[in-house]
């Protein structure tokens, strides 16, 4: 590690911390139907599509009312992206001639694009049209991320009414989200990252003639448009089969930051929404400073793994740094910090092969995944998924002081504690009860490159990653199988709708509870003792689920490679 590098990442977290606020101020507007400037522009526009879709701006939905109809929306959309998957073939801008997707892998990128997930068990050049590409996976990247934003936002509202019986309306969210945040911000990044050299174009494929004399094939196509959001709506699909790691998906350092900067920036500023909307910015400020604190405490371990390098060349007399797997024109500390982000949020996108990192290297992206993403987090997934442990965090507090746990003056009772620790369970059900009978099945273990406890880290990476609707992967598991796509694709579907459902379960409870004046007896959730007690809470539950899984695998390894043992 050296100075150089710490400083770098001080400047990243300098300027996240920069953007929440004013990001936070300008979603609020946004999130509450106040004027902003681009209501000139898209006011029409957004007033339009209500009329069309016959949707009244102003009528307010009961929270199951709400996830019906994210639940149907997402149906759709499922729906559509499987067809044109297998249609595509047939379908125009295709000019490479490329066939139907086969079943299994069209189900599981029609799941992994609609739950933000973006796991992508294909090469993206080789089997997804420009049609595709643009009409099906970009469009889930918006209309996924907007859905993200839209429950989190539906929390908050929990929070923030009283005696209440609506937590918003769905199709508004989600108009919203998506005509004054995600597209303006795309569009503009997206002419950004033409500046500084990545494709936009519907070309065929260019032949080249190398100095050897032999032929190449040089994929392109409508990859600026896509990279953008893929990185601000934590998407993570990339259009190159090695995503970011590609110089057309991501030229240089410049775009390397606007890359990981997008990534956090608005679920960093959904802290601020919620400090705004319940009237105090120090309990968001709180939370955000809770999971700052596990995200530097993840990119030190990171960066200390492959900084340290492999003992196994040591011994050999080759010094230095792990370099396997990276872009020499990213470095170590670049993909170490890049990997703890992408996995810190449920993005996924990759400027490295996580595979290739030392065992503690690696370790880190699937604990970051194993606790849910709730450090910063996707957009909006994850600030619901850390309001779901600040439930249980307070929860515990009123056992120990023996009062009814209450939190911005609404008592948490057994029916919201239920819920949270349902969407909290679930997803070491599906990590853990996957991985199990993935690993004594032969048609799983037949998909793992490596032996040993690598192999074994492959498919917990790829449980995790699914449940946790990450998408990135340990690249050595053969992940485009009947097996693999269809329980990878269940893994994600549970990881995302049975932690969606039981928040917007607390958030109708809680909208309707009446909200009680604190008291000398109340905990108070602006300060140090709330930061550690909610960091505490989350790496307790996450140790005592997942440390068994991990002695299995990377902490094993990691041992077996300082006695002189290799897998």
């Amino acid at each position: 590690m050296t100075i150089n590098g710490w400083i770098q990442i001080l400047v990243f977290a300098g300027i996240i911390i920069a953007l929440v606020k004013p990001l936070g101020g300008y979603l609020t507007r946004v999130l509450n139907g106040e004027r902003t400037l681009l209501s000139v522009i898209f006011g029409p526009l957004e007033r339009g599509l209500y009329r069309v879709a016959g949707t009244n701006e102003k009528e307010e939905q009961h929270w199951t009312t709400y996830a019906l109809a994210m639940l149907l929306f997402n149906l759709a959309g499922f729906t559509v992206l499987y067809v044109v998957q297998r249609l595509q073939g047939g379908l125009p801008f295709n000019p490479q001639g490329l066939g139907a997707v086969e079943p299994t892998s069209a189900f599981n990128t029609a799941v992994s694009f609609m739950t933000n997930t973006n796991w992508q068990g294909y090469g993206g050049e080789t089997t997804m049209s420009y049609l595709t590409q643009m009409a099906g996976l970009t469009v889930q990247n918006f209309v996924s991320a907007a859905t993200g934003i839209a429950i989190a936002v539906a929390l908050i509202r929990g929070f923030s009414r009283a005696s209440g019986k609506t937590v918003g309306n769905f199709w508004v969210d989600l108009t919203r989200i998506t005509l004054y945040v995600l597209l303006p911000i795309c569009f503009v990044g997206s002419l950004v990252l033409v500046w500084q050299g990545v494709p936009q174009n519907l070309n065929p494929y260019t032949i080249a003639t190398t100095v050897e004399g032999a032929q190449q094939t040089i994929a392109q196509g409508p990859v600026a448009s896509q990279m953008m959001i893929k990185h601000l709506g934590t998407n993570g699909g990339g259009f190159f089969n090695v995503n970011a790691a590609h110089p057309f998906e991501n030229p240089n350092a410049f775009t390397n930051l606007i890359h990981m900067v997008s990534i956090f920036a608005i679920g960093a500023a959904l802290t601020n929404v919620f400090g705004r909307m319940v009237g105090s910015e120090k309990k968001g400020w709180a939370i955000f400073t809770a999971m700052g604190v596990l995200f530097l405490a993840g990119v030190a371990i990171t960066y200390w793994a492959e900084a340290a390098g492999n003992p196994l060349l040591h011994s050999l007399g080759l010094e230095g740094g792990n370099m396997e797997g990276k872009e020499t024109r990213f470095g170590i500390l670049t993909s170490a910090l890049f990997a703890v982000v992408t996995t810190a949020a449920s993005c996924g996108a990759v400027i490295s092969m996580h595979d290739s990192f030392m065992p503690l290297g690696g370790m880190i992206p699937i604990i970051n995944m194993m606790l849910g993403e709730i450090i910063i987090g996707g957009v909006g997934a994850g600030f619901y998924g850390i309001i779901l442990f600040v439930v249980v965090a307070i929860f515990v507090a009123g056992l120990m002081v023996g009062r009814t746990p209450e939190y911005l003056g609404k008592k948490i009772e057994a029916k919201e504690v239920k819920m949270a620790m349902l969407a909290v369970l679930c997803l070491p059900l599906s990590i853990l009860g996957f991985t199990a009978i993935a690993v004594v099945l032969d048609t799983g273990v037949a998909s793992m490159a490596n032996a040993g406890p690598h192999g074994f880290s492959e498919v917990l990476y790829a449980y995790t990653s699914g449940t946790a609707n990450n998408g990135s992967a340990f690249a050595g598991l053969s992940a485009n199988t009947p097996w693999y796509n269809i329980t990878i694709g269940l893994a994600m579907l549970m990881g995302r709708f049975m932690v969606i459902v039981p928040a917007l379960a607390i958030a109708g409870s809680l909208a309707a509870k009446k909200t009680v004046p604190e008291s000398s007896g109340t905990l108070p959730t602006t300060g140090p003792l709330f930061v550690g007690l909610l960091v505490g809470v989350i790496l307790i539950v996450g140790g005592l689920t997942f440390f068994p899984a991990l002695a299995l695998g990377p902490i094993v390894e990691h041992f077996a490679m300082l006695a002189g043992q290799t897998f």
